[in-house]
């Protein structure tokens, strides 16, 4: 299929409103395999307006006289509005941009197109293997091992070639295990928690259906896991669904660990949304920020009614518990839900922010993007096909990706020195997974990223965000190196909003950016002249 089949009308001539406080743009309007773009006229400023079509999430037309609007909803939660010349070129345009927006095919997306100067092909795709994580964790303990066992993907297809596993499990265990576990996904290490010796473990649940079956080698992986901690070591299974509903997957073939079955083991569950009812929250959340109005007793109803922010707190409530049980109790936990592929993710993830340094700075970030979300098979692809605007019934997204960015702001807002980079990178975060030029967020796991090609044909986002140009608007100027666990206050008062992303196409964005540069300025004055931040009296205690 060629691109050229999709457009109906090249070209027309439009006004273009952005939003509040953003001057309307008038000149010719353009549609192109992967772009819409705007000229303005020879008076106007020269500058080309350009918009990624797999970007655009809704789209509305109505036609009156001899011109026609088209509204684009936007996956980055603009709202666009076109003003065209022409009933015919507006109806034209808008099957245009419905055609090529909601195109399923990989390889014919824009990344696979987008050669930008000064990149090459391939670069930052080897930033952050699985043999670099391990190798850090070598130098702490000889208790793991990285296994190259699902190096073609066939004991798990949504998990990495090489996962680090107990020393003393052998493949053919790990390859038992794997087909006692949904989608093959056996207990793998996420994060070893080198200050107390402890480990933070991720699964799928096991299959133990109604018989209540057992799996030897699943047992053993996990008594392996406490025999290699120390003597006497404890676990706890951190079940990321309700007991009710743990109990229910048994009759489609899930369930749980049996107490009897995995001794030193002992399950906790709390519930996390995940699924529609996480993905209509988002939905209620962006239908009040975009209302305004509402009067203040209703827009404090909606947020309430939305509970998108009763689920950063119980996220971070249960991210904290992990992180408590390693810091506090010395002991062993594995994360899991049913698939595993997204709020054990969420949790995992979080509860290495709370207690790993190394995890709060700019690389040691990305190499947990990468590692506990891309290579650990977060399905992006289903998950991000649509945002808050889409007139389609939710099939498989989800803002799990998304929530977890809002905690980590949660997690800068209340420590605001710890975090070496900044909003601007949890917005890029955000912009990118839904509709990006590079590769990195493409497809739903590493197995499908080597069929599609995509680490040879496609720009690593990585290499883009550390340019220098870019550091600039993601790091975090005030940062100061924190070697302590951070533990966020989940308190109703302690929890806001995140008006840099939900509200920053409503209100206008000077203020904030003039502020900004006006804090990098201070500290970089301070650096010539000697003299850091300090950490103490600032950052709030946990």
């Amino acid at each position: 299929m060629e691109f050229s089949e999709l457009i109906r009308t090249g070209q027309a001539q439009a006004e273009l409103l952005r939003g509040p406080e953003m001057p309307p743009l008038r000149g010719t309007l353009c549609v192109t395999g992967h772009h819409l773009l705007l000229s303005p006229g020879p008076q106007a400023t020269p500058d080309l307006w350009l918009l990624l079509l797999r970007s655009v999430d809704s789209i509305e037309k109505r036609v009156a006289g001899d011109a026609g609007t088209i509204t684009l909803r936007c996956k980055d939660l603009r709202v666009l509005q076109l003003d065209i010349e022409g009933v015919e070129a507006t109806l034209d345009i808008a099957r245009s941009i419905e055609a090529l927006s909601s195109l399923e095919s990989v390889i014919t997306s824009f990344p696979f197109f987008y050669r930008p100067k000064g990149l090459r092909l391939g670069e930052a795709w080897h930033f952050h293997p699985p043999e670099r994580y391990y190798k850090r964790i070598a130098r702490e303990t000889r208790a793991w091992r990285l296994s190259e066992a699902n190096e073609d993907f066939s004991l798990c297809p949504s998990y990495p070639r090489a996962v680090i596993v107990p020393r003393a499990v052998d493949d053919d265990a790990l390859a038992r295990s794997a087909r006692f576990r949904q989608g093959g996904r056996f207990p793998v290490l996420s994060y070893y928690h080198a200050p107390r010796g402890t480990v933070l473990l991720r699964s799928s649940q096991p299959l133990t259906g109604r018989q209540k079956l057992r799996c030897a080698e699943d047992e053993e992986l996990l008594r392996a896991v406490l025999a290699e901690a120390r003597p006497g070591a404890r676990g706890f299974i951190v079940d990321t669904r309700s007991a009710q509903a743990a109990k229910q997957a048994r009759m489609t073939g899930g369930g749980t660990e049996a107490k009897a079955a995995y001794p030193g083991w002992k399950r906790l569950h709390r519930p996390l949304e995940r699924g529609r009812p996480l993905q209509e929250s988002f939905v209620r959340l962006m239908e009040a920020c975009g209302d305004p109005e509402q009067s203040m007793d209703r827009w404090l109803s909606r947020l309430d009614g939305c509970r998108w922010l009763s689920h950063v707190k119980e996220a971070l409530s249960t991210a904290c518990l992990a992180a408590q049980g390693m810091e506090w109790e010395g002991a062993c936990i594995l994360v899991h839900g049913a698939e595993g592929t997204d709020s054990t993710l969420l949790v995992t993830s979080l509860a290495q922010l709370i207690l790993d340094p190394l995890s709060r700075t700019m690389a040691g970030f990305q190499e947990l993007i990468e590692r506990e979300w891309i290579q650990a098979g977060h399905p992006f692809q289903l998950r991000c096909a649509h945002s808050a605007f889409s007139h389609t019934r939710p099939k498989h997204e989800a803002p799990i990706f998304l929530l977890f960015l809002d905690c980590v702001w949660q997690l800068g807002r209340q420590f605001p020195l710890s975090l070496e980079f900044g909003e601007g990178m949890l917005l890029a975060l955000f912009d990118h997974s839904y509709a990006s030029p590079f590769g990195t967020f493409l497809c739903n796991s590493e197995k499908e990223r080597c069929l599609c090609e995509v680490r040879t044909r496609t720009h690593s986002l990585w290499s883009g965000l550390n340019q220098p140009k870019e550091q600039r608007k993601l790091r975090n100027p005030l940062y100061v190196p924190n070697p302590l666990a951070i533990w966020p206050s989940v308190e109703p008062q302690s929890l806001r909003l995140w008006q840099g992303l939900f509200l920053r196409w409503t209100h206008p964005p000077e203020p904030s950016e003039v502020a900004w540069e006006k804090v990098w300025q201070i500290a970089t004055d301070q650096k010539t002249e000697g003299s850091q931040p300090t950490d103490s009296a600032s950052e709030p205690q946990p």
